[in-house]
């Protein structure tokens, strides 16, 4: 809901606030009158601009094939480690219980379901923290277990079910009970299900974008519970094994990379390419996963010897399908869902097995093709490899002489886990303020500006390589096309196009005073002025459906500036937000094309003879004010940044789950896309302006602005004060503005600052 569309509407939501923006809207000045330009030039040593294109379309579209193409080649350069997966999965920041037991939590005494050779109980394990894993134990009858077992299954499954409790498809073992009737120990974790909760997402979406912008995730969360769980049953001298199926068997995949210990891993109904992970649920997501694995390069860390891999039926889930089943993409409006369109993918044969010949000594993996799941051919391959076992029972299909109590079981588990991971998100989002604080402790903010400016750079490069992501690309020459578009009173703008990676550049409008002379006689500071969500260069100069921008790149024109407005990728609706998709899959964000971008606008705005190339600065409003936080942190040939509408307690925002923050988190809204790993251990908003610094920074805020609570903004902007006032002594080179106000420019006191610094 970063938009002004999205936002007027909060706006108007808001008790007291109509009448606070009507007063707003009065005191805007009419937009000015721009029409087409009579000639078509060119601006002097560029080619004239002959295309007439969507040129929205064109950015997004380049950008798509840009990082397709480096996904594909990912394929080729990755160096897979234990550890690296185990920190994007987030398993190093909650330390996991080193000594876990079995509760048994049954509220009838003894079993509550019982065969010839075991028995079923309910249980819990404490994982981490407050956090408990919670599902069945089989305990074979008698003194002899062979082994010890963690069986997985599909998140759309109950543990009952693969434990012969439950109904299941045709064809499909109750493997749980299998491995128990040959003398395992069997635990049965529950997974957090794809149900759809009351914000018009899945409940696994809804945990994992919390858990994202705190550097964990849900599939590193359940695999704490499944690694715990590994150690409550373990006994000494006896072997282990993980088996799964559907996202059971990515957990057991993701289990026996991790965890060396495992002496056989099973997987069923998960393996396959992924290097289309970006169209998968949004759950899925892991930061930088394809940089260095896909799913041969994570079995190449179990050791082939190990490895039972099962090609089989895989589990079918689509969120948002269209007429055709597959997930719906839009460009042009929003749908009832909240959640991120996305299917779970299932290979075809000749797909599998081109993923298994990248696995190094696969001639050692035991691969099963079968129409039956989890069928008896594998279950003795993963026996022998577990423990040395050739003679497996075969026994009935169902074999559990009791049933236990009703579907009400299952559901309170699955509530009481969905709050246990919710509250340890909000734990973690308290103590995220200690970690950020212990993080930027090498800061000198004690010496001087120039000490200063030293001690940043290690930070600004974490932001760069590890939070923005950065493409290791040469960019292009920039190949500057212009062409006159339009004038007005006093001004006149151009259509520019720069190059930057191949086939992606970037377009936007160029606006300077009438009559501005281009041979360096006169030279102006140039304001980058940026739209919001869905938005195009055309609505900030004047003549587009939204009042909130107030036309300020041709005001600012008018007041002898030269103003820039390029086109961002944040338009298309599902197109950008899958592209953030493809992006995260490398390690990179919509903001890696977006730095490149403006590292050749201000390269090029810098050498012509008509700007002061020393005062170039950006502003920007709504999802422009969140460029304005993290472009000119990156982009330093910006001299001054100003943020409208979006400057708020960032991390708060993207991941407070409680009833009054849920009126502006993005935890339960449709901006699926918004959420950025591990930035809340990293950079809250005072942090990326501390990138900025000690450049001058200014905030713009509307008291009646939907996208946070004033006390949220003055709570986040009172660390920015402080930094710039009271320990580098430049009060000068920061304010914020407060106006009775919507989301919008309001262009009094921001115009003052740029005044003050660009024309001093």
């Amino acid at each position: 809901m970063n938009s002004p569309t999205a936002f007027l509407i909060l706006f108007f939501l808001i008790p007291g606030s109509f009448d606070a923006g009507a007063q707003e809207s009065k005191k805007a000045p009419l937009w000015p009158i721009l029409k087409a330009a009579a000639q078509r030039s060119a601006l002097p040593n560029t080619a004239l601009l002959k295309a007439d294109v969507d040129f929205a379309d064109m950015t997004v579209s380049g950008a798509e094939a840009f990082v397709l193409k480096k996904i594909e080649a990912s394929r080729d350069s990755r160096k897979p480690t234990a550890k690296e997966l185990a920190e994007i999965l987030g398993l190093t920041l909650d330390a996991r219980i080193t000594d876990p037991k079995i509760e048994y939590i049954d509220t009838i005494s003894g079993p509550r379901a019982e065969a010839d050779s075991f028995r079923v109980f309910r249980v819990r394990w404490r994982a981490f923290r407050d956090v408990y894993g919670y599902g069945l134990l089989l305990e074979p009858k008698g003194n002899t277990v062979r082994a010890t077992v963690v069986a997985i299954p599909d998140a759309d499954q109950e543990p009952e079910q693969i434990a012969g409790l439950g109904d299941l498809p045709e064809n499909f073992r109750p493997f749980a009970c299998d491995l128990a009737a040959n003398g395992c120990r069997v635990l049965v974790p529950s997974l957090i299900s794809r149900a759809e909760n009351q914000y018009a997402m899945t409940m696994r979406e809804y945990l994992h974008r919390s858990a994202y912008e705190l550097g964990r995730t849900l599939i590193g969360y359940e695999l704490q519970k499944v690694l715990s769980g590994t150690l409550a049953i373990r006994e000494n001298a006896v072997p282990c094994g993980v088996v799964g199926w559907g996202e059971g068997g990515r957990l057991a995949l993701y289990a026996g990379a991790v965890d060396q210990d495992f002496s056989a891993v099973w997987i069923s109904g998960y393996f396959g390419p992924r290097e289309a992970v970006w169209n998968e649920p949004a759950d899925r997501t892991v930061f930088g996963l394809l940089k260095n694995f896909g799913d041969a390069e994570i079995a190449s860390l179990i050791g082939p010897e190990k490895l039972v891999l099962e090609f089989s039926h895989y589990p079918e889930f689509v969120f948002r399908p269209d007429e055709n089943g597959e997930p719906e993409m839009v460009d042009n409006k929003y749908t009832g869902k909240r959640g991120k369109p996305g299917r779970l993918i299932t290979p075809d044969s000749k797909e599998f097995a081109s993923e298994v010949r990248r696995i190094p000594n696969r001639e050692k993996i035991a691969v099963i093709q079968s129409d039956q799941t989890m069928n008896q051919e594998s279950l003795g391959a993963f026996l022998e490899r577990l423990a040395g076992v050739t003679a497996v029972s075969a026994p009935a299909p169902s074999y559990l002489k009791t049933v236990p109590s009703g579907p009400t079981d299952a559901s309170r588990r699955q509530a009481g886990e969905v709050e246990e991971i919710d509250q340890h998100n909000q734990w973690a989002l308290i103590d995220s303020r200690r970690v950020r604080s212990d993080f930027f402790a090498d800061l000198n903010t004690r010496s001087d500006i120039r000490a200063y400016r030293k001690s940043v750079e290690p930070y600004r490069r974490i932001f760069s390589e590890q939070i923005i992501g950065h493409f290791d690309q040469k960019r292009l020459p920039l190949n500057p096309r212009t062409r006159k578009f339009q004038e007005g009173e006093g001004v006149v703008s151009y259509r520019v196009l720069l190059d930057t990676f191949p086939g992606m550049p970037l377009y936007g409008i160029l606006t300077m005073p009438q009559n501005m002379p281009l041979d360096g006689s006169k030279k102006l500071p140039v304001i980058v002025c940026q739209h919001g969500l869905e938005g195009r260069p055309e609505d900030v100069i004047g003549e587009a459906k939204y009042r909130a921008y107030k036309a300020f790149a041709t005001r600012l024109a008018q007041r002898d500036y030269i103003t820039f407005a390029p086109q961002n990728l944040y338009i298309l609706f599902d197109r950008f937000r899958s592209l953030q998709f493809k992006a995260n899959s490398l390690g990179k964000t919509l903001f890696s094309f977006l730095v490149p971008q403006h590292e050749q606008l201000t390269s090029w705005l810098a050498e012509q003879p008509w700007v002061e190339s020393d005062k170039i600065a950006f502003y920007g409003l709504s999802y422009g004010g969140k460029s304005a936080m993290r472009i000119p942190a990156l982009v330093e040939r910006y001299c001054l940044s100003i943020c409208s509408g979006d400057f708020n307690e960032w991390i708060c925002k993207n991941v407070a789950t409680d009833a009054k923050s849920l009126r502006y988190s993005y935890a339960n809204k449709a901006e699926y896309e918004i959420f950025e790993f591990n930035l809340g251990n990293t950079f809250n908003y005072a942090e990326m302006a501390a990138l900025i610094c000690p450049r001058p920074f200014m905030v713009e805020r509307g008291h009646f602005d939907g996208v946070a609570p004033d006390e949220a903004v003055a709570y986040e902007y009172a660390k920015v004060r402080k930094l710039y006032a009271a320990e580098l002594h430049i009060p000068e080179r920061t304010t914020i503005e407060w106006f009775p106000g919507p989301h919008t420019i309001h262009g009094v006191a921001t115009f003052q600052f740029l005044d003050r610094h660009l024309k001093k």
